[in-house]
């Protein structure tokens, strides 16, 4: 049986299959800031508040001065936000707040609920801003679906990276967010995720291939679901494929997978989870197991706003000096 399944353009979001929801992915090349943290460049012709039209290379989104997420809910799901290029400023309803990027992962679990905001502060005067964000939305299950939110840091430093190469010397290097490679494990995720378990062998992994390096990836379980995101390059091959960037590869994992690279650096994406197999019902940032439960969400959010909002706005930020840190509703702070 051949490993791939499906390929198919990638759009937006990403599409992506249980145990996860949809990968929204971002990359703008964000001019010099106005040291105010955002950007030094006119905003005239955007639609600001509603700015998701790439013009002159980047994007507003939600934000009005700085570019981003002011506040918004969420309930019944994690967020797993991949920063490879740029910063966030994250705040949110329990009080707890970060600073991170350039490599830093951040592994939130909504839970029962909680508010947050997501900006993308730009530090640089002197220089442009890139940035480059993955934001991958794990379902929980039903049982989980109502835990305590939570959130923690997997630091740059921290997050193995795996060289391997292949019998001409070309390099594959594979950064574990999720999962293991070899006697290699990522570090742990959040305590209630559906990644927790390992037997429902969780993988979210970042890989580069230099040009022309060739791959086999791992076979994992049969039922398992897995997926290759291809993101920037020019064409991968496998199993007779050619395979424009830009697309997504669906595969059967319990089936051996080698894939070669063309002549250009290539960056994939991989999603990989045991299916949870419940009934999803999603309405915007909430994703319950039925509709009720969505009343339930909308209907308690606007009560209480799950916790209501400490910060003085609700795009706020962080001092241009701060590092990066992240502070617990604990009142512990990290800073790297």
């Amino acid at each position: 049986m051949a490993a791939i399944i499906k390929i198919k353009p990638l759009g937006f979001p990403w599409e992506t299959s249980d145990p996860f929801l949809f990968c929204a992915y971002h990359e703008d090349q964000y001019p010099k800031g106005n040291g105010g943290l955002g950007p030094d460049a006119s905003l005239e012709g955007r639609n600001i508040g509603q700015d998701f039209t790439l013009k002159d290379g980047w994007r507003m989104y939600h934000g009005t001065k700085i570019p981003g997420f002011p506040a918004h809910p969420h309930r019944g799901f994690e967020t797993v936000t991949i920063v490879q290029k740029g910063l966030v400023d994250h705040s949110d309803s329990l009080g707890a707040a970060g600073r991170f990027g350039n490599g830093d992962v951040q592994w939130m679990t909504a839970g029962k609920g909680v508010q947050h905001s997501e900006m993308f502060p730009l530090l640089h005067t002197e220089k442009e801003n890139p940035f480059l964000l993955f934001q991958i939305w794990l379902n929980l299950p039903r049982n989980k679906k109502m835990v305590e939110p939570h959130f923690k840091m997997l630091w740059s430093e921290e997050v193995p990276k795996i060289k391997k190469q292949d019998k001409f010397g070309h390099s594959t290097e594979i950064t574990l967010i999720a999962g293991k490679l070899d006697d290699i494990t990522a570090p742990s995720s959040a305590p209630d995720s559906w990644a927790a378990d390992p037997n429902n062998e969780v993988a979210i992994w970042t890989i580069k291939m230099d040009a022309n390096a060739t791959f086999s990836f791992p076979i994992a379980s049969t039922g398992i679901n897995r997926s290759l995101y291809f993101f920037k390059g020019t064409e991968v091959t496998s199993e007779g494929y050619t395979i424009p960037v830009q697309h997504e590869i669906i595969l059967n994992a319990d089936q051996e997978f080698t894939l070669k690279n063309g002549n250009t650096e290539a960056h994939i994406l991989l999603l990989q989870g045991k299916p949870i197999n419940e009934p999803v019902v999603k309405h915007g940032p909430f994703v319950m197991n039925s509709q009720i439960e969505i009343r339930e969400a909308i209907q308690e959010y606007q009560q209480t706003e799950f916790g209501g909002w400490p910060w003085d706005s609700y795009d706020h930020v962080h001092s241009p000096s701060k590092g990066r840190f992240a502070l617990y509703p604990d009142g512990t702070e990290i800073k790297k």
